[in-house]
């Protein structure tokens, strides 16, 4: 059974969505999923600055369909998502450093997990390293270890590399999903096509 890259950041509410329904998606039918965080601030900078353009310059009626498209999305979802948390944009750097520790552990799922539901649910500052101990604390982790290698100089450079890595592959934002290597999926509503794509890379040719 193929495998799905997950490449995430979770400073995004689509992203939340997306990592609930891949996750859902991967149990129910079988495949596995390889989290590869990285940082959504460094793509934007390199080639998709339009984001920070329609920040600034917001067009109305596609703000506001933006916003209910959200909110229904959320709804569908049943998850806990504010919109908009007391911080935004929130510096996730740290907290995507800690998820590439919590993968080596077997445990980013779960971490992962948590620390969406504390920046998105909570309204918490997951650039915080006390708000970052809770979701090692969920993960089974320990958190002066795990956030002590978060900020060792070889995860800053790990994770820059999988932020250069998305780059170089095609991707321009969070989430993106990449089946069989370089078949690339972007958005938390293409997990219908990420289901269909895995079935089909898993048929004998």
């Amino acid at each position: 059974m193929q495998n799905v890259e997950f490449f995430f950041d979770c400073s995004s509410p689509w992203t939340y969505l997306g990592f609930e329904a891949l996750v859902a998606a991967a149990r129910e039918d079988g495949f596995g999923v390889c989290f590869r965080p990285f940082l959504v601030g460094g793509v934007f900078n390199t080639v998709n600055p339009s984001v920070y353009e329609m920040r600034a310059k917001p067009i109305g009626p596609k703000t506001r369909y933006f916003t209910k498209d959200l909110h229904d999305w959320i709804k569908r979802s049943g998850l806990a998502i504010k919109w908009t948390p007391s911080i935004f944009p929130v510096n996730s750097a740290r907290a995507m450093r800690a998820c590439l520790i919590a993968a080596d552990a077997s445990a980013c799922e779960v971490f992962a997990r948590r620390v969406f539901q504390l920046y998105w649910g909570e309204d918490r500052d997951i650039a915080d390293p006390v708000v970052l101990a809770e979701a090692c604390a969920a993960a089974g982790l320990d958190p002066a270890t795990t956030l002590a290698a978060a900020d060792a100089p070889e995860t800053k450079a790990r994770l820059r590399a999988n932020t250069d890595e998305i780059i170089a592959r095609g991707g321009f934002g969070s989430p993106t999903f990449y089946v069989g290597g370089d078949d690339m999926y972007f958005g938390q509503d293409r997990i219908v096509l990420v289901r269909e794509a895995v079935k089909l890379a898993d048929q004998p040719r």
